[in-house]
Formats: structure tokens, C-alpha cells, sequence
């Protein structure tokens, strides 16, 4: 996970739920939304991982049982029979979301069943909800929720440290919390179910990663950071005796209580000037290990130290494995090894360049070797090997100048686990996966461990926007920290984000609805444009050039054909241009920050939305006119799209719960709007294959109706909504984009924020019947009356072309589904084509509608286009036949 990981989520919630905080649930008694007559399967579109894995706790009794922490994306639990992760966090939901930020995970080595978490995703005032423990007595299959009376920080600054939970080894019913924001320390004696402010504890913490921070995110106080029992000091069914406890205070980290939480005292002798991130205890050898670093983490630390506490005689011994004067970095990652006690390993966490660290000992500390240290400089042997083409994409499409090397050993590496019945396994989290080896033994050997992903099913991303064009890939991203992805398989982990460039985040993408292979995208970039564009779906991309003043990605619209943008970057006003960005012109009559979409139909047309204003242009965005209509959200929360194959059709979602909120459309490109009574909130819009028999695409939204929140369909233009999700599959806020798939009935792609891309498919993949549109149908009414084709190459180069195809409807009555014919004289070959669905058979094509352009009134047009290859010569076709009916060439 790279920086921006803080600010895309804080981004995307201060856009989507801080305004008057999120909707309350529904009373039990409040009508419900009908249920989904047909059941939906949820799974994630595969990136594995994206994001920062804090935490990995494994269980000291049970041998495969262990779990994993993310900052913003909920809980996993590891699957020894697949060697995957199950997420045990979806059924958060929408006025809980904060809970999907996990600041501390604890599994019982009494009843390995037993499992907490401590959940809250954020201090300050952007989690308007406190924090909470959650208990399960079935590994996380089901929880039961405490609700504390401070909030909890799982997105914070030093989450990276820990645990802050923990269950009492000989006691289980004992678990001790440490709090942040000076609220102490907190223990429970029944389980999980109460709790209560241990109130002799006698230090709540000082230590904040910047005091003038106004937005009181780095300001904090970052508490009570970790708890350890030495189980040494008492017996099955008896508290505990000895128990320490982590502090962030530089002058005084660490705290005993020798008489299970009576009393406490500072642990004399300790060494001042650092955090203790870290403390982990070898009850065979008595020593107690800590991991020191200047600064909280997960992205600061300039120096650290080890330490050594011998419990026996209360003796200190710096076993740092490098000089002070020699480190750059702070020390977090800490394990030993539960079957060869003595062995000890650590990690340089905040060494970001040129790659982290892990150092062993196999003498408690007395001698170290590293992972990989310099033969020359810049040269640099390594003791391990990196495999990562399960996640290709993990080297960020880099090549980089010795000392680094991509892919990268890590960083952000603040968790680091040796596996207690396995001394051959490691895990470790990073900022973008979990990394692990199951051959850790040739470290010692002189042999090379094999590191390896260890991420499949854990997924981390937070998803600002997504689309799914009717050819080409079924689904492309718009991602925090990892930029975003092309997907043509969605079972299957892309072999590389979007580079060419590497956006940090992703804020906005597009493609032309007539010519899905342009896509345009923006983002946020340190140094470098911040916009870019295809030609081949995403496949491939070059940058095109910022102008004056950018600072951010902001949102992008591209014409319905893809000849010109519309762009609304952070850091300046509206911009539109023709081509790909060479040079942009700025727009008029629309204010700076607007949200920008284009109409799917006409090439010219362009929205905007800003502080309650709907705005339109229509010379493909120069000038821009603010729209009469009136009512709108009042804010800036606020989601609209244009509907394919229809000019004008726009639909608006957003607002706020002190004011105006909920869904809107407009058949007059927003001159007016009607806001639909059925919605009561929505968040979002999205449009998919229509249902069988139905004329309108199928809607989505992520909204409350009838009480609900959830995602919904609507098959009949919103008169009637249906909830797809249930209780079960809820990924907390889900308020940041949603598409349906114009190509497979009831598949919807829904956006989460940290749970990355879900994707629901409908067990009723007929979508209800025998649809009389269905172009494969064949029951489907042959047009009938005059019609003509025009056939036009767009574009030509040696061996492929481009080309358009106009069919108009010249007869008195109006088409119910359609397909046309042709034969190519030259032997042509289509390649991709869009808009329609195609068979070729030799030198035959036959295209055919699809759902939601079957419909062509008397004197209406349909177009369609493709993209093929030829040999020789590239002659047009001279007949085409619309059934039995011959057309009109133009």
C-alpha cells in the first residue's frame, strides 16, 4: 500500500457519508423491499491484495488456524485445504462501515473456536460512530458486537503496532484492549461481553505523529498499543499473573503488572526515545523481545533498536542487529519461533527503499543475518527468491537500477509471523499483499527461500469507480494504491495494473460507448500527468498532458464516439479537448470541481454537476448552461450517468440525510428532473442487460428503499426495485460506483472501500424467460418494411481498419429486434465489434441487436461498429438484407 491509501479512503467518505453521517438501519417493524426472487452468488473480481495487511495472528493451539487484519477491509481467515482466505467481515453494513477498519484481531488458544476483533476505522470525526468488539464462538462464521464508548482506529496512524488485543492464555474469559485517543486500557472477565477501563492502569499514552494536525487524524494519541500474557505465570482455569503492556510514550513504553492486572509498574531500566512497536515473549528462554521505532508507523520511522528483557533477572541488552548510527528505519515485524525457541526475527518496516529488511537471529538475538545485503554497491545478493507470478502485477511493471528490485521484498512490512507448528512457514503483511515463504529453513542452510503471495482471497482495494463496456474487457477499475485494472477474466488476477503511467490512484475513468476501445482515465500522480488514454480497451495506454494548474485526477468524461474529453481535474477549472490531450481548452459556464459525464449518443453533448447545479453543454464541452431544474442534492455527493443507446436519458443519485437525497432522472438531458418516489436514498447508479421482455436497461443502485439499505435492480425504470444482496453480503459503504454488465443479465459490479470489486451474477441467467429481443432467439419477430445501411471505414492501416455501420428504419412501422446481413467482398475478417452482436461464417457477418437498442421506431437509426483485419484490398460490402428485406446502400 503506497501513502495515498489514507487519503483515497478519507477522500471517498468524506464525499459519501460524513455530511449528516450515515443513514440509521430500519426499524424491525418498517416495510422491506422484495426479495430476490432468484438467488445471487457474490465473489470478488481477483486482484489479490492491494492493500496493507497490519496484522497476522496465528492460533497457539490449533495447527492451520490463523488470521489477518487489514486497515479498511475487514477480516480473513486462513483455508489450509485451498490456501486461501475467507473474509469474515461482509456482513458489515452500511451505517456500521467504520467497522470494516480492523485496529486488532486476538484468537483464544484456550477454545481455538473463539475469535475478537477489535473494529473502528477511524478516531476523529470522519467515523461518526464509535469503535467495538466483535466476538465469535465459531472462527468468525458469526459475530456478536460490543459497542465501546471511544472509537477505535484501524485506518489511523500506528496500526501497524500490536496487538492492542488479547486473550488471557490460562483464563480465557480475560481479554485486556488497549484504547487510543488517552482512553487507557480495557479489560472484559466474561468473554468479550462487557468491558470496563482498567482504572489504576497509570499511563493512557502521549505520543501523537503531528500535533498541529486540525483534522485530528495525525494528531491523535495513539494509546495503548499491545498486549502479552507470559502464560508461564499461571494455570489453566487462573488468571494470567504476569502481564505486559506496550505504551506510546517514547520515555515510557513498557508496564508490567505482576499480579493479573491489580497493579502496574513502568518495567525499569527500559530504553527511552523510541515507540515500542512490538512485544513478543519467549517463556522457554524468559525474554521478552521489543521492537523500537522513532515514530508510529506504518509510513514514518527514520531509526529503531531490538531489545532484550530477561524476565528472570529484569536485565536489558540492545540486540540490534545493526548500529544506530546505521539505520534509517524503524523496527516493527516481530516473531519467534514457538519450535526452535532462540530464533528471533524482525523487520525494518519503514525501509522503503531501496527494499524493507528482515533480519534472524537464532541465539535470542546474539548474532543476525539479513534477507539480502550488498556484495558491491550496488550489487546485492539476496537469500531468498521472489515468486510472484500468481500476482504478477506486483511488480508494478518496473525495472528498476540496482540496489532495487522489483518485485520488492516489501514495506510497510509490520507484520511478520512465524507459524507456531511449523518453523518452515512465514507470513508477513506489506503494504500491497501478504507475502510468505514455506521453505524458511534454507535460510540457515545457505539454501535460497522461495517467497511467494500468500494473498488469494484477502481483497484489499478501495474502488472509486468502475465501467463495463458492451466489447471488449467485461470490467475496468478505478482503484486506490494500486491505480486500477483491466479484467477480461474475472476469475483470473490481471498480469498488470494500468501503467504508462502508474497513477497512484485512480479517480475517474470512461470509454466511448460507440467506440469501447477508447478509455480515458485520471488520477493522482507525485510527479507526472495526470491523465491518460487507450486505443485498444485499456489494454495499453500513453499519458497525455496536464494543463496549467493540476493537482489531482478529478473525474473525466469521453465522447459518445470518443473524438474529444471532457476533463474536471483537482486544482483547476473544467478542461475539454479534442484527440488525446495534447492541449485542453478551458470550459465555460461551469464551476471548478464539477462532476463530469458525457451523453452516450451524441458526441457533443456533456454534464456537469456541482453544488446542486446540473449543467449541459452541447459543443462537446466549451460552454456549458446551467440546467433550470431545481431540487437536487444540495451537495456535492452526489453520482449520474447518461443512459446507453438514448440521448438525454440521465439519471442522478445522491444527497445527504439533512437534506435533499435520493434518486432523480431526466428524459431531457437535465432539464428537468423527477425524482422517484420508490428510492429513499441512493448512492449511486449503474445500467446492465435488460430483462427478457423489457425495453429499459436493468438499473442498479446502492440505496435505501423501504426502510433497507442494500444494493438493488430495477428492471421497469425504477417503478419497482428488487434487493439483491442480503444481511450476509452487506462490505459495509458501498457508495462509490456500480455498473451492470450490458452483456449478462443481472451481473452487477459493486464498488466497497477496502473490500475491493464484487460482482453479483443472478442464478437466473435466462433473465426470466424467452426475451423477444434476444437476437439468439427464435421466436424473435423478423422486421419488417424498407431500410438502409450506411456503410463507412473510419479508419484504415496496413492489415486492420475501423468502420461504422448506420441502419435506418425507412419503413412505416417500428422494429422489435433486428438483424443485418452482409457478405465482405474482400474477404474481410471482424476482429472486435461493438454495440451488437456479431457471427461471422467466412466471408458472411450477420449482426444482430442487442437488448437495449432491439427497439427502432419508423425513421430512427441504430448504429453499430467494429474493428477487423484484411489482406489485399479492403473493398465495401454492396448488399446488405435487413431478414428477407434487401437495403438501401447509401
Amino acid at each position: 500500500m503506497r501513502r495515498t491509501r489514507i487519503l483515497t479512503a478519507v477522500l471517498a467518505l468524506a464525499a459519501g457519508l460524513i455530511a449528516g453521517g450515515p443513514p440509521a438501519l430500519a426499524a424491525d417493524g418498517a416495510p422491506r423491499p422484495a426479495l430476490a426472487a432468484e438467488s445471487y452468488t457474490w465473489k470478488n473480481a481477483r486482484i489479490d491484495g492491494g492493500g496493507f495487511v497490519p496484522g497476522i495472528v496465528f492460533n497457539r493451539k490449533e495447527k492451520n488456524l490463523a488470521y489477518a487484519r487489514t486497515d479498511i477491509g475487514g477480516a480473513y481467515r486462513w483455508q489450509e485445504s485451498t490456501k486461501t482466505w475467507t473474509p469474515l467481515l461482509d456482513s458489515v453494513g452500511w451505517n456500521d462501515w467504520g467497522h470494516t477498519g480492523v485496529v486488532s484481531l486476538a484468537s483464544d488458544s484456550v477454545d481455538p473456536n473463539r475469535v475478537y476483533a477489535a473494529v473502528g476505522t477511524y478516531t476523529n470525526s470522519w467515523d461518526p460512530g464509535n469503535g467495538a468488539v466483535l466476538r465469535s464462538t465459531d472462527r468468525g462464521a458469526s459475530w456478536q458486537k460490543t459497542d465501546l464508548p471511544f472509537k477505535l482506529g484501524g485506518n489511523m496512524p500506528g496500526r501497524g503496532m500490536g496487538e492492542r488485543l488479547a486473550v488471557d492464555p490460562n483464563r480465557n474469559s480475560v481479554l485486556y484492549l488497549g484504547a487510543p485517543s488517552g482512553k487507557g486500557l480495557w479489560r472484559s472477565t466474561d468473554s468479550g461481553v462487557t468491558w470496563s477501563q482498567v482504572g489504576n492502569f497509570p499511563n493512557a499514552g502521549n505520543y501523537v505523529q503531528d500535533p498541529s494536525d486540525t483534522s485530528g487524524y495525525a494528531s491523535d494519541n495513539q494509546g495503548i498499543v499491545w498486549v502479552t500474557f507470559d502464560e508461564s505465570t499461571g494455570t489453566s482455569g487462573t488468571a494470567t499473573k504476569t502481564v505486559y503492556v506496550g505504551v506510546a510514550d517514547k520515555d515510557n513504553a513498557v508496564y508490567r503488572s505482576t499480579d493479573a492486572g491489580a497493579t502496574w509498574s513502568r518495567l525499569a531500566g527500559q530504553p527511552t526515545g523510541y515507540l515500542a512497536h512490538k512485544g513478543v515473549l519467549d517463556t522457554v528462554n524468559g525474554y521478552l523481545y521489543i521492537a523500537y521505532s522513532d515514530k508510529g508507523g506504518p509510513y514514518d520511522g527514520g531509526k529503531g533498536r531490538l531489545w532484550r528483557y530477561a524476565t528472570a533477572t529484569g536485565t536489558w541488552t540492545d540486540i540490534s542487529p545493526v548500529a544506530e548510527a546505521d539505520t534509517y528505519y524503524g523496527f516493527s515485524g516481530l516473531t519467534v519461533d514457538r519450535q526452535k525457541p532462540g530464533t528471533v526475527m524482525a523487520t525494518a518496516y519503514s525501509s522503503w527503499w531501496p527494499d524493507t529488511q528482515i533480519f534472524r537471529s537464532t541465539n535470542s538475538g546474539g548474532t543476525w543475518t539479513k534477507a539480502w545485503d550488498y556484495t558491491s554497491y550496488p550489487n546485492r545478493a539476496n537469500r531468498f527468491t521472489m515468486d510472484v507470478s500468481s500476482s504478477p502485477w506486483l511488480t508494478w511493471g518496473a525495472n528498476p537500477s540496482p540496489p532495487e528490485q522489483a518485485p520488492k521484498l516489501g514495506w510497510m512490512t509490520e507484520a511478520l509471523e512465524i507459524d507456531p507448528f511449523n518453523s518452515s512457514r512465514m507470513m508477513y503483511g506489506t503494504g500491497a499483499t501478504i507475502y510468505g515463504t514455506e521453505n524458511l529453513a534454507e535460510w540457515d542452510s545457505g539454501g535460497q527461500f522461495t517467497v511467494k503471495p500468500m494473498v488469494q482471497g484477502l481483497e484489499e482495494t478501495a474502488v472509486n469507480d468502475l465501467a463495463s463496456p458492451p466489447t471488449g474487457a467485461p470490467l475496468l477499475s478505478a482503484l486506490g494504491d494500486v491505480g486500477g485494472f483491466r479484467h477480461t477474466d474475472l476469475t483470473k488476477v490481471p498480469s498488470m495494473m494500468f501503467t504508462s503511467p502508474n497513477f497512484t490512484t485512480t479517480t475517474s475513468l470512461d470509454y466511448a460507448e460507440t467506440n469501447p476501445n477508447t478509455v480515458v482515465r485520471v488520477g493522482n500522480l507525485d510527479s507526472g500527468p495526470h491523465v491518460a488514454f487507450s486505443t485498444d480497451n485499456g489494454a495499453n495506454w500513453f499519458a497525455g498532458s496536464d494543463p496549467s494548474g493540476v493537482s489531482g485526477g478529478g473525474t473525466v468524461a469521453a465522447a459518445a464516439d470518443g473524438s474529444r474529453f471532457v476533463w474536471s481535474p483537482a486544482g483547476t477549472g473544467v478542461q475539454y479537448t479534442t484527440g488525446f490531450g495534447s492541449s485542453w481548452s478551458a470550459s465555460s459556464g461551469i464551476p471548478s470541481g464539477a462532476v463530469v459525464e458525457s451523453d452516450r449518443v451524441d458526441p457533443k453533448t456533456f454534464y456537469g454537476f456541482k453544488s446542486g447545479k446540473f449543467y449541459v453543454s452541447s459543443d462537446g464541452g466549451a460552454t456549458f448552461t446551467a440546467s433550470a431544474a431545481t431540487g437536487l442534492p444540495a451537495g456535492d455527493s452526489v453520482r449520474f450517468k447518461a443512459l446507453p443507446g438514448v440521448k438525454g436519458d440521465v439519471w442522478l443519485a445522491g444527497g445527504a440525510s439533512d437534506g435533499a437525497y435520493g434518486l432523480w432522472h431526466s428524459t431531457d438531458s437535465g432539464a428537468t428532473f423527477t425524482r422517484l418516489s420508490t428510492v429513499e436514498q441512493a448512492d449511486t447508479i449503474g445500467f446492465g442487460k435488460a430483462a427478457t421482455g423489457a425495453s429499459y436497461q436493468t438499473l442498479y443502485t446502492s440505496a435505501k428503499i423501504a426502510g433497507v439499505r442494500g444494493i438493488f435492480r430495477s428492471t421497469d425504470r425504477g417503478a419497482t426495485w428488487t434487493r439483491i444482496n442480503d444481511d450476509a453480503h452487506q462490505w459495509g459503504w458501498t457508495g462509490g460506483a456500480i455498473s451492470g454488465d450490458p452483456r449478462i443479465y443481472g451481473r452487477v459490479y459493486v464498488s466497497t472501500n477496502g473490500r475491493g470489486v464484487i460482482y453479483g451474477d443472478t442464478s437466473d441467467t435466462s433473465g426470466g424467460g424467452t426475451d423477444p429481443t434476444d437476437p439468439t432467439d427464435p421466436t424473435d419477430p423478423a422486421p419488417s418494411g424498407a431500410c438502409a445501411v450506411t456503410y463507412t471505414i473510419t479508419n484504415q492501416w496496413s492489415g486492420g481498419f475501423q468502420a461504422d455501420v448506420r441502419l435506418t428504419n425507412t419503413g412505416t412501422g417500428a422494429w422489435s429486434g433486428w438483424s443485418l446481413g452482409w457478405t465482405f467482398p474482400g474477404g474481410q475478417t471482424i476482429s472486435q465489434l461493438w454495440n451488437a452482436d456479431y457471427t461471422q461464417s467466412g466471408s458472411a457477418v450477420t449482426a444482430r441487436n442487442v437488448g437495449w437498442n432491439a427497439n427502432v421506431a419508423a425513421g430512427s437509426s441504430v448504429s453499430f461498429g467494429f474493428t477487423g483485419s484484411w489482406t489485399g484490398s479492403n473493398p465495401k460490402p454492396t448488399a446488405f438484407g435487413l431478414g428477407d428485406q434487401s437495403c438501401t446502400v447509401n
